[in-house]
């Protein structure tokens, strides 16, 4: 019977600690940020010369925060993502990286000394697979923005997997996007292709 409690007292204290252990995804969130518009202000004078270094800077110091592989096969459904050779999934992995990256540059191509308010997490994050990471983005010259940030963990590492811009989510634009395609009878090496063919920042 002592060693049964004495089994039941450790499992506890692993659990509680791994719990404890759970990184807060805020810090990474801030972090994450706050590298981001330092970054963009002190290139700020580069960046209108140099069309590559605004993507260069996102895929250095957003990117690793991204769950891209997630998103790449979430957008492209599990039915063509399973049949797909896994030389076809790295490419297209790779491809839509890019458009994610993209995107995110071209949002923050308008920039202008806006600043990140974040909010607390409902709920917490202790204990928490998934969870949302809402913020406003305050700008000088309009209302305030808001970006919604949908975040997993991995192996104590938070990474986001969408991201909700005014009610609008990446992965469901993407999703109905490559949906459509593959309605159209086209593969993934087609889809990727077409990827591909999109130019830098648009």
């Amino acid at each position: 019977m002592l060693k049964k409690i004495m089994i039941g007292l450790f499992i506890l204290l692993l659990s509680t600690a791994a719990m404890a252990a759970t990184p807060d995804p805020m810090i990474m969130m801030r972090s994450m940020s706050d590298q981001m518009l330092s970054t963009l202000k002190k290139e700020r004078a580069n960046l209108k010369k140099d069309s590559e270094l605004l993507y260069s800077l996102v895929n250095k110091i957003v990117v690793p925060h991204v769950d891209t592989a997630g998103m790449a096969r979430s957008v492209l459904g599990r039915t063509v993502w399973q049949e797909a050779t896994a030389a076809e999934q790295s490419a297209f992995i790779e491809a839509f990286k890019r458009v994610v990256v993209n995107t995110y540059s071209s949002a923050l191509n308008a920039y202008s000394d806006e600043t990140i308010k974040f909010f607390p997490i409902r709920g917490g994050y202790e204990g928490q697979q998934r969870i949302k990471v809402n913020s406003e983005v305050i700008r000088t010259d309009g209302p305030p923005v808001a970006v919604n940030y949908s975040l997993a963990l991995f192996t104590a590492v938070w990474k986001v997997y969408d991201l909700n811009v005014e009610g609008i989510s990446l992965l469901q634009s993407f999703r109905a996007q490559f949906s459509e395609q593959i309605s159209q009878g086209k593969n993934i090496t087609q889809i990727t292709q077409e990827l591909r063919q999109q130019k830098k920042g648009k």
